[in-house]
């Protein structure tokens, strides 16, 4: 599978992994992320951080690479594996971090990274004692699992009769964790002050487990109670005061400040990206709506002329400044393939008012005549929730809607992730995702030890 398909799939697709008693484990992807990480096991790890992927398919990404050997693996590659496990569970919400560990124990699959991740989760998470009082059981069974039931309740034993810190702890539990002093009082919670593993009276009631992640992956994106053509994020906003005639000197620099921000996100894409920009007249739109969806048009324009080595430009219509007439995508398109570039990249509302049906006839006419150049349509909204039926005038070419700047997140790794130059930039932008993540656990680990 490539790339963007695997990644639309793992926005997509959110049914629950299950585990149901005396059954087997049911996980109606398996084969497609077992085929991922096997072509490429820290691509496919990254991608579980890709923003906007759904959280049981992150759960997914992290039983595969739990579930399988890293024989063979250089060491570069298990240090990225074992950095995205430590995020993915604390990322995660802690009952599918739990649901994956049990699934792990019902696949027999157990390896030195699979318990290092296993004992860290039920002995490091920043909730540990609250999961342990609210899902002691489970726990154990994870606790187990990974050291093997001997060694666990060995370990239990020795912590009950007072050793903290004994070669035998040392050797089979403690070179796992990363803050080791925490570790008695938690295994002590799991089995009971006497390592039996009874702790707690019959019938007494069981505490509520916290729901929520300890670690944000991806920003939150609560929208606005009424979205505005100025609530769109900062560089949108200042353009539509702009095109409204605003004081246009301290607009240019808030925009400069505004725009240079937002880029810091990004790495530099080395390659040709056409971009057929629409500037109908649908797009400069009216009322309160006036300038909204040409604006996050203009701003996505502005990132992609930071990011890329090289974007060709081509309006349709009017221009920026002076949106007019009606929409000739397709003519656009045949245009930017001649910049030879390595994407090209249509944004537009969607309404093609000229030829009807043009932009769908030359995207499926491309590839008989030999042209293998990625086409993909970036939908221009006003929010979120716009209604599309009207507005898909190429069906077969891949599609995705943006109405704020926070989408630009995901937008860019779904555009470049389209096209042969973009496989480095996509992997560079995870890495630089996954750095600014493992930080910030290492940060809730730090406050742990403290």
């Amino acid at each position: 599978m490539d790339t963007p398909t695997l990644l639309a799939h793992l926005e997509t697709h959110d049914t629950a992994l299950t585990l149901p008693r005396g059954g087997t484990l049911c996980w109606d992807d398996a084969d497609l992320h077992r085929a991922a990480h096997a072509k490429d096991p820290e691509g496919y790890a990254l991608l579980g951080l890709a923003p906007g992927v759904r959280p049981w398919q992150r759960a997914r990404v992290l039983l595969q690479v739990l579930a399988a050997s890293q024989a063979g693996l250089d060491d570069p590659t298990r240090a990225v594996l074992a950095r995205v496990a430590r995020v993915l569970t604390l990322g995660l919400p802690p009952a599918h971090v739990i649901t994956v560990l049990l699934a792990l124990r019902r696949l027999r699959a157990n390896h030195k990274h699979t318990t290092r991740t296993a004992l860290r989760f039920v002995l490091e998470h920043p909730d540990a004692d609250a999961l342990i009082a609210a899902r002691r059981p489970a726990l154990v069974d994870c606790f187990e699992h990974a050291l093997g039931k001997t060694t666990a309740r060995g370990c239990a034993r020795r912590i009950a009769d007072g050793e903290t810190a004994s070669d035998y702890l040392q050797r089979r539990l403690l070179r796992f964790l990363t803050a080791p002093g925490a570790a008695p009082a938690r295994v002590l919670a799991l089995y009971g002050t006497d390592g039996t593993g009874h702790a707690g009276a019959a019938g007494e009631p069981r505490a509520a487990a916290p729901r929520e992640p300890v670690l944000a992956v991806d920003a939150d994106r609560s929208r606005p109670a009424t979205v505005t053509a100025t609530n769109r994020g900062d560089i949108a906003a200042t353009l539509v005061h702009l095109y409204r005639g605003g004081p246009a000197e301290e607009l240019y620099v808030a925009l400069g400040r505004f725009l240079a921000t937002a880029v810091l996100a990004f790495p530099r894409f080395e390659g040709t990206v056409a971009l057929v920009l629409d500037a109908s007249a649908s797009m400069r739109g009216y009322g309160e709506r006036e300038w909204a969806v040409l604006s996050q048009a203009a701003a996505l324009r502005m990132v992609l002329t930071e990011v890329c080595d090289r974007l060709e430009v081509i309006e349709v219509g009017g221009d920026e400044r002076a949106p007019r007439g009606a929409t000739d995508l397709a003519t656009g398109v045949l245009d930017a393939l001649g910049a030879e570039p390595d994407l090209v990249a249509v944004v537009s509302d969607g309404y093609e008012n000229l030829f009807p049906g043009d932009l769908a006839r030359v995207a499926a006419t491309l590839p008989r005549a030999g042209i293998t150049v990625p086409v993909v349509f970036c939908h221009a909204l006003f929010t979120g929730s716009d209604d599309l039926r009207l507005r898909r005038p190429a069906p077969s070419l891949p599609q995705r809607g943006f109405w704020h700047q926070d989408d630009f997140a995901e937008l860019l790794p779904w555009m470049f992730g389209h096209c042969a130059a973009g496989a480095p930039w996509l992997r560079a932008a995870l890495h630089t995702r996954l750095d600014a993540l493992d930080r910030r656990a290492a940060e809730l680990t730090a406050q742990l030890v403290a």
